[in-house]
């Protein structure tokens, strides 16, 4: 299924109806299929009832064509209607038919049990009509010059993948023909052509002889199949016809002008009389079976009707194009026909349903847009459609239970029903009154079969079996004179004189041999199914099989996030907004938000849920905006969500959840608040996802030396890190919620250690923070925090100071929550200020993992280690490999569990010997001279995790692999290997982070491909340090040549890497 516009762009779609009240609910299901994408957005979508009975498929052809011209020319500015329009135009007329007993909104709209497509953007149902869109749109008329395309919907096409049709040198008519045996021919339609595929006849319930005339190349027969092709001229002839009596009787004009209908068929009329073998007197005058009748009360307006055809289409060519290997499936009355359809040609078991028991159904059930509670057992061979139902209750093999409320459930579950049984509720509209009535009938009865006749049955018995048991009469289920079929027998009980609307256990329950009576029976007002069909409101039919879509997705949205699934939960957002069910939908995600609503008892895995439940509520909320109010990211600290954000970090979910939610009401009006909203919603999750890997605490021991004396720095250095393969793999969510691998190595930059820390207690209560850029040498950014609101921006990455004050809140050094002020604080703690110095002569931005591992040096200079919930508290949402690349000295892999609390547990690697020797030979960084900032990257990252899209998913899956393949290379000693892990780490680093490739180091990487094994940016990408792995040993020469001969490149710099065995270094 496509979902680019259905691989093709009509200019009309017109879909034709029986009733009036499906003109406006099948309107709607086009509109919807457009928002979905299966057509295409400029596509002018129409519904058009048919004139009146009898108008048969040729006439509502016409009155179609009509319909799509007068608003095509009224688009045009044209006056009147004109074949002007046509010109250009691709017009697709689809016919919805007759009715259909086992799906009450017409064949078009029966839904099948096909599977969801992993790249779905709206969740939606499949059915015929979706399937025939997809076959049209993507094989069947691509490259179709400007013309009309006319194609019932009461059949299901499967064409071969390589299929396709040539239109050079195309004119007149092109009918599409899918094998089929001669036996099925029997009772329907096959084409006879000659050599060059001219259609010679039509031939309909032809004998033996005659179908046999048809057999193709492949020993099949070329069955009448549907799609018919009109070009541009033909299409201006069926046009005339709106003013050219009789034939205008077919039109709705016609209708207002009060000219009398007249039935028209498609194939044996319009088409027909184009075909060669046929003499004008024959076309006139023959008696064709499907036709009205050339003589008789209405012959003379037959033959006229046909004698105008002749003379307007004759001449046209009309040629045949056979699709070998194809399939047609028609579908039929037949109930058994229909069950085996959906059990055996899809193999999808759960079709937009949610089932609590999963296991209660068998591999070979169907159970199609329900809702199952309890023990529902659906056994093979079995379908529910339609349903909401609550076990216990069995429906055995055969069965098809359809449209049943979850009133009826208790009914059904006491019914001991035998196989084959199908059992549908309706809803009916009788002028003003609404009713839902039941029917009952068996898989294999024959509906249109006369009860005399000895084969016919119901509810899989002889007619003669049903009266003896129930005691009914014939006479009472048909009127005298009246066809005495199953389809027309009034069984079935809707209101009592006295006792209002039957249910299902005194209708259905009675008949099938439950409780009830004949009596009440006989003083039922009854119907037949023929009526029921006949007075459905498709309207309330359509919307009863919404609200089970949208309570079964909400269902399914509760049960992936409960459950912590990586099922991508956007498809269903996006189609509860464009069906106008947000509201709902909002409940039920703040609900799963809010979780068990004990104050304080919050565990991290609770909060990992409601983080990310708080970002699927930004998700539906970027999609109220409709594509517009803005880019997704940006702040999220505006006054008016405060108080939300304060309960949150106080650790009340339940009470932040519901300000959150009494806050957003008043941000729904428009598009830019929606999406504002969403970023307080992002930031929110942020909140709360630091919450869940502030649980990594307990595996955290921080003991208390002896308190150094005043004045006495203490002060450590740090090597640089480089992810050799895993990065993103250990940044929460995806981190506790996959797993997470990283293998990284920790490096000397040009000989020495680039990262540094000191701390020293000072007399004044006070605390100096004092950082470095470019060296400790370098220039310096003084920040004093005399109160405790000079620390209260610790949050903010970009505040003066953030790094060091986010170290002191979080060490312990000092309480944000205290009653007592710092100053007080400090004298008490410690005696005395703290003063903070830190240094890097990294750029910012530079991949290597500073600011994490700057913040490692910081806690390990006063005496504390939280480095991992250091970085959350940063809100930059970083993961544990920068700390653990730093802080743990030579080659190793840092693994993470998917689990709450994350515990993160570090295996130093033993190479061989002289691989380190030739792996610090081989290993040079370049510095691309792009800064990067990976707050954004970030955000997009866990944005796409939460919402699992497919590709993040399995991205993530090969992250954590190659991890792993990078350890054995490197414990093997491999450094082709180990090359191979670094250049699969950079694709998936760029399939992570899109955007994270700048072009000038495209353009770079590019050029040093030739020189080395492997290849990656340090980090997240988007600059910084690009880190190689060299062909040869000692390449900075041939390197900076490379470099130097390549334009365009910036501001870059090459640099030795040696690598560092240590780690974290205590100097004093």
């Amino acid at each position: 299924m496509s979902d680019d516009g259905g691989g093709f762009r009509w200019t009309v779609v017109v879909l034709t109806c029986q009733h009036k009240d499906s003109v406006y609910s099948f309107q709607r299901e086009l509109e919807l299929r457009q928002q979905c994408g299966s057509l295409s957005p400029g596509s002018l979508l129409l519904t058009v009832q048919d004139r009146q009975e009898p108008l048969g498929s040729g006439g509502a052809t016409l009155n179609a064509l009509l319909v799509a011209a007068e608003h095509l020319s009224s688009r045009a500015g044209h006056t009147v209607v004109t074949a002007d329009v046509l010109d250009e135009a691709h017009i697709l007329i689809l016919h919805s038919g007759r009715d259909f007993p086992w799906s009450s909104c017409s064949r078009a709209f029966c839904w099948l049990p096909a599977p969801e497509r992993p790249d779905q953007r709206v969740q939606a149902p499949v059915c015929c009509l979706d399937l025939l869109l997809d076959r049209l749109g993507t094989q069947i008329c691509s490259g179709s010059p400007p013309g009309v395309w006319v194609c019932s919907t009461d059949m299901i096409l499967s064409i071969p993948p390589d299929f396709s049709l040539s239109w050079d040198g195309f004119s007149g008519v092109r009918v599409l023909a899918l094998p089929g045996d001669a036996s099925y021919a029997a009772n329907h339609g096959v084409y006879l052509s000659d050599q060059q595929g001219r259609v010679r006849d039509i031939v309909y319930r032809g004998t033996q002889e005659q179908i046999l005339q048809a057999v193709m190349h492949d020993g099949k027969v070329p069955l009448v199949s549907g799609p018919v092709f009109f070009s541009r001229s033909v299409s201006e002839k069926l046009l005339q016809t709106h003013v050219t009596p009789p034939l205008d009787g077919c039109t709705y004009l016609g209708l207002d002008s009060g000219a009398p209908p007249i039935k028209v068929s498609l194939f044996l009329d319009l088409l027909k009389c184009l075909c060669s073998d046929l003499t004008q007197d024959q076309f006139v005058t023959e008696d064709r079976a499907g036709c009205s009748s050339p003589v008789g009360p209405e012959g003379a307006t037959v033959r006229r009707s046909r004698t105008e055809l002749w003379r307007v289409l004759r001449g046209e060519t009309i040629s045949l194009a056979y699709v070998p290997g194809g399939r047609y499936d028609y579908l039929t009355l037949s109930g058994k026909h229909h069950v085996e359809r959906l059990c055996c040609d899809w193999t999808n078991r759960n079709t937009l349903s949610h089932i609590q028991s999963e296991s209660s159904v068998d591999d070979g059930g169907r159970v199609i847009n329900s809702v199952l509670e309890g023990d529902v057992t659906v056994r093979t061979g079995a379908v529910v459609q339609h349903c909401h139902l609550q076990g216990p209750l069995e429906v055995p093999s055969g069965c098809l239970l359809s449209g049943l409320q979850l009133m009826t459930s208790q009914c059904v579950g006491l019914l001991e029903l035998a196989d084959d049984i199908i059992i549908q509720g309706h809803r009916i509209e009788v002028g003003r009154l609404k009713l839902s009535v039941y029917t009952v009938t068996g898989a294999q009865d024959n509906l249109e079969l006369s009860s005399d006749d000895s084969s016919a049955s119901f509810l899989n018995q002889r007619w003669s079996l049903f009266f003896s048991r129930t005691g009914i009469q014939p006479e009472e289920l048909w009127v005298r004179g009246e066809g005495r079929s199953l389809l027309e027998a009034r069984l079935f009980p809707v209101l009592l004189p006295r006792g209002g609307a039957v249910g299902l256990d005194g209708g259905v329950g009675w008949l099938l041999g439950g409780v009830g009576c004949l009596r009440r029976w006989r003083e039922a007002w009854r119907l037949s199914l023929k009526e029921v069909m006949s007075l459905t409101c498709q309207e309330a039919e359509l919307r009863w099989r919404e609200e089970l879509l949208f309570l079964a997705g909400r269902r399914r949205v509760t049960d992936a996030l409960r459950s912590r699934t990586d099922v991508c939960l956007l498809p269903c957002f996006r189609a509860a907004v464009l069906g106008g069910q947000q509201g709902a939908l909002l409940e039920t995600l703040d609900s799963i938000a809010a979780g068990s609503g004990k104050q304080g008892a919050e565990s991290g895995a609770e909060l990992g849920v409601a983080s990310r439940c708080l970002s699927c509520i930004a998700d539906v909320l970027v999609c109220m905006a409709g594509g517009r109010g803005g880019l997704r990211s940006g702040p999220a600290a505006n006054e008016a969500w405060s108080s939300a954000y304060f309960l949150l970090e106080e650790g009340d979910l339940r009470g932040g959840v519901k300000a959150l939610a009494t806050q957003r009401a008043d941000w729904l009006s428009r598009p830019d608040l929606l999406v504002r909203a969403a970023r307080h919603y992002e930031g929110a999750g942020q909140v709360l996802l630091r919450q869940a890997v502030m649980s990594s605490q307990r595996f955290i021991s921080i003991g208390q030396g002896e308190v150094p004396p005043l004045e006495e720095w203490q002060e450590v250095e740090c090597p640089a890190r480089l992810d050799l393969a895993g990065g993103w793999s250990d940044t929460p969510p995806v981190a506790f919620e996959h797993g997470g691998s990283v293998t990284n190595v920790s490096v000397k930059v040009d000989g020495r250690r680039p990262i540094g820390a000191r701390a020293r207690r000072i007399r004044k209560p006070r605390l100096l923070l004092v950082s470095h850029t470019g060296g400790r040498g370098g220039v310096s950014t003084e920040t004093v925090c005399d109160v405790l609101d000079d620390l209260r921006d610790h949050c903010q990455p970009h505040a003066p100071g953030a790094l060091l004050k986010a170290v002191c809140v979080c060490s312990g050094l000092v309480s944000l929550s205290s009653q007592h002020a710092l100053g007080d604080q400090l004298m008490q703690r410690w005696g005395g200020g703290v003063e903070l110095h830190s240094w890097s002569v990294l750029p910012t931005g530079s991949g290597l993992g500073t600011s994490s591992i700057l913040a490692g040096a910081l806690l390990a200079a006063v005496y504390r280690c939280t480095v991992l919930y250091l970085e959350q508290i940063l809100t930059t949402g970083g993961g544990w490999q920068d700390q653990v690349g730093g802080l743990v000295g030579g080659v190793k892999v840092g693994r993470s569990r998917a689990s709450l609390p994350l515990q993160v547990e570090v295996e130093r690697l033993t190479p061989p010997d002289d691989f380190l020797v030739s792996l610090e030979l081989h290993l040079l960084l370049v510095y691309t001279g792009k800064t990067r900032l990976a707050r954004n990257l970030l955000q997009d990252v866990v944005r796409s995790w939460y919402s699992r899209l497919p590709s993040m998913v399995q991205n993530v899956q090969q992250l954590v692999a190659n991890s792993e393949e990078c350890v054995r290379a490197c414990s093997e000693g491999s450094l082709s290997r180990l090359g191979g892990c670094l250049d699969r780490s950079w694709q998936q680093k760029k399939l992570m982070a899109p955007g994270c490739e700048p072009a000038s180091v495209r353009t770079m990487m590019e050029a040093l491909r030739p020189l080395v094994l492997g290849q990656s940016l340090a980090g997240a990408g988007g600059g910084g340090f690009l880190y190689l792995l060299t062909r040869e040993p000692r390449q900075r020469e041939a390197v900076l040549q490379v470099l130097n001969n390549t334009p365009g490149l910036g501001d870059y710099s090459v640099h030795s890497v040696e690598l560092d065995m240590d780690g974290i270094t205590v100097l004093s």
